[in-house]
Parts: C-alpha cells; sequence; structure tokens
C-alpha cells in the first residue's frame, strides 16, 4: 500500500522548485526577446523537439525504460495535449501581444484553476491552509496586475492586450487540467522518461503547423537570439519541466501549484534586473503576498516519504 502524499515540500521539492522557479522565472524576458526574431511555433515546436529528444537520450543513456506502459498511450496523450501542447501555443501567442512580466503574471493564475479542478476531479480537501493560500496568491497576482486593471477603465481598450490576456488565461486553464490529468492517472513511468515523451510527442503537431503558418525561416537569427533558445531548450525545456513533473508526482496539487507561484514573482524580479525596470508597491505588495502563500500552503503537517517505485 502507497503512503499518503506529502502535505508540504521535502527538501528535494524545494530545491526543484527554487531551480524550476528562476529557470522559468529568467525565461519570460528571454522569450519575448526571441519572439522579435523567431515565429511563435517554430520557436516553440524546434525547443520541444530537441528538449523532448535529449531528455528521452539522457533517459536512455541511464538504463530506464522508455516505453509507455500499455493502456495509457492514451493518458499520456491527453496530459500531454493540455499540459504541454494547449499551454505553450496559447502562452506563447499570448506573450507577442504583451509585455513580458504581464504574461507571466497572467500565465501563473495556472494555480486558482489547478486548486478548483484538483477539489472537483480528485476530490482534495480545500482545507483552510489551502484556502488562505490561494487568497494570498491570488492577491499577489492582482496586486501586480492592479495598474492595468485600473488602465483598462480610464481608456480605448487595446484588443490586442486584451486577445492577449484572454489567450494567457485559457493557456493558464489548460496547463491547471494537464497538471490535474497527471495527478490522476499517476502514469507508472519515471518522471525524466515521461518528461521525455510528453515533449516530443507535442513538437509533431506544433512543427507540422509551424511549416503552414510560419513559412520557411527568411534569415538566420542572431547570435543572442540563437544563445537564448539553446537556453531554453536546455533550462526551461529539459530541466523546468522535468523538474514540474517530477514536483507534481511528489505532493498534492494544490501544493506543487500554489508553490510554483514563485516563479512569475522571479519574472519579475528579473525584469527589474535585466529590463532595468522600478519596482513599486504592486511589486512590493505582490512579494509578500505570493512569499506568504507559499509558506502557507508549505506549513502544517511534516512530509512523508513516498516511494512508487518509478524514481
Amino acid at each position: 500500500m502507497s503512503s499518503p502524499p506529502p502535505s508540504r515540500l521535502s527538501a528535494e521539492g524545494i530545491f526543484l522548485l527554487i531551480g524550476m522557479a528562476i529557470g522559468w522565472g529568467i525565461n519570460w524576458p528571454i522569450m519575448k526577446f526571441i519572439l522579435q526574431e523567431i515565429p511563435p511555433l517554430s520557436f516553440r515546436g524546434f525547443c520541444l523537439f530537441l528538449g523532448g529528444l535529449g531528455i528521452l537520450g539522457l533517459a536512455r543513456a541511464s538504463g530506464l525504460r522508455l516505453q509507455i506502459p500499455s493502456g495509457y498511450v492514451q493518458k499520456v496523450m491527453w496530459v500531454c495535449a493540455f499540459n504541454i501542447i494547449g499551454w505553450n501555443i496559447l502562452a506563447t501567442y499570448g506573450l507577442s501581444l504583451l509585455p513580458a512580466g504581464r504574461s507571466a503574471l497572467l500565465g501563473y493564475t495556472m494555480p486558482i484553476w489547478a486548486v478548483l479542478l484538483s477539489v472537483w476531479i480528485l476530490k482534495d480537501k480545500f482545507t483552510p491552509r489551502v484556502s488562505v493560500a490561494l487568497l494570498l496568491g491570488s492577491g499577489g497576482v492582482l496586486a501586480l496586475l492592479s495598474e492595468t486593471l485600473l488602465s483598462w477603465f480610464g481608456g480605448p481598450i487595446n484588443y490586442d492586450l486584451f486577445i492577449g490576456a484572454v489567450f494567457m488565461v485559457v493557456a493558464a486553464w489548460s496547463w491547471g487540467a494537464g497538471t490535474v490529468m497527471m495527478k490522476r492517472w499517476q502514469i507508472p513511468m519515471h518522471s525524466v522518461a515521461l518528461t521525455g515523451w510528453l515533449l516530443l510527442l507535442a513538437s509533431i503537431p506544433i512543427l507540422i503547423a509551424a511549416v503552414f503558418i510560419d513559412g520557411a525561416p527568411q534569415k538566420i537569427p542572431s547570435t543572442l537570439v540563437l544563445w537564448g533558445v539553446v537556453y531554453n531548450v536546455f533550462i526551461a525545456f529539459m530541466f523546468c519541466y522535468w523538474a514540474w513533473v517530477r514536483l507534481v508526482s511528489l505532493v498534492p496539487v494544490s501544493v506543487s501549484s500554489l508553490s510554483s507561484l514563485i516563479t512569475p514573482l522571479i519574472g519579475v524580479i528579473s525584469g527589474i534586473l535585466l529590463l532595468g525596470e522600478k519596482p513599486g508597491w504592486p511589486e512590493i505588495s505582490a512579494t509578500l503576498l505570493i512569499l506568504g502563500a507559499v509558506a502557507v500552503v508549505n506549513s502544517g503537517a511534516k512530509p512523508t516519504q513516498t516511494s512508487t517505485g518509478k524514481e
């Protein structure tokens, strides 16, 4: 009989969270820069393909079993469709219409959808600790969006910004739905092999669509953009996606999702450091609220050890 999932992050989970948050957080301004020279579908499809191949190569070299277990192929495809394809396509197009910081913040409404879906589908308990963390995290995101939301009521609607915001929110829902599916089905594969298949399978329809929508590349991207692509393949895709899949397997959806709220915080900080943005009261208050949410959801019961035999 398997032991119950831990109710907060272990030392391994904290390490994965920090690495994932830094890797994905810094990547938002990097992606915005890349999209100036590489079309969205070509960029994401290429990174998914190389990232998936790279992870599967590492899994094979480590002697891990690569075959998807019988009866789980369709489930892997569903997780891939929502958690990888839906998120990557919608978020990339949303990013092309929005500033990087705002895209990251809207994308990280994901924990709200993930927690609500986990209560409905997984029958997770909506404990006072989870509800407080959800309120704090939502408050942090709203604080960062406050000036933008207020400006919408004071002038004409910018339809590019509106469509971009819709793309990002739907992308966040898709990511949250895929996360709940992954947790519900508990696909009996090592997290490295599973991550590799999810990325590689997602790349196929995206690259096919890129051929018809983006067309052939017109010129070779600049050196800085190519380095940004390298960062995406090795850090944002190979490491961060594996860390996320592993994190979801370790703790309940509410803990993994709400803990990931630290990522847009890193995105804001990287915008300050890389783009010279100056923090104001929204950034300061959001920092306190988001850190509070992560602290609350990871407080309480001690983490328990789990063993699935797949790690």
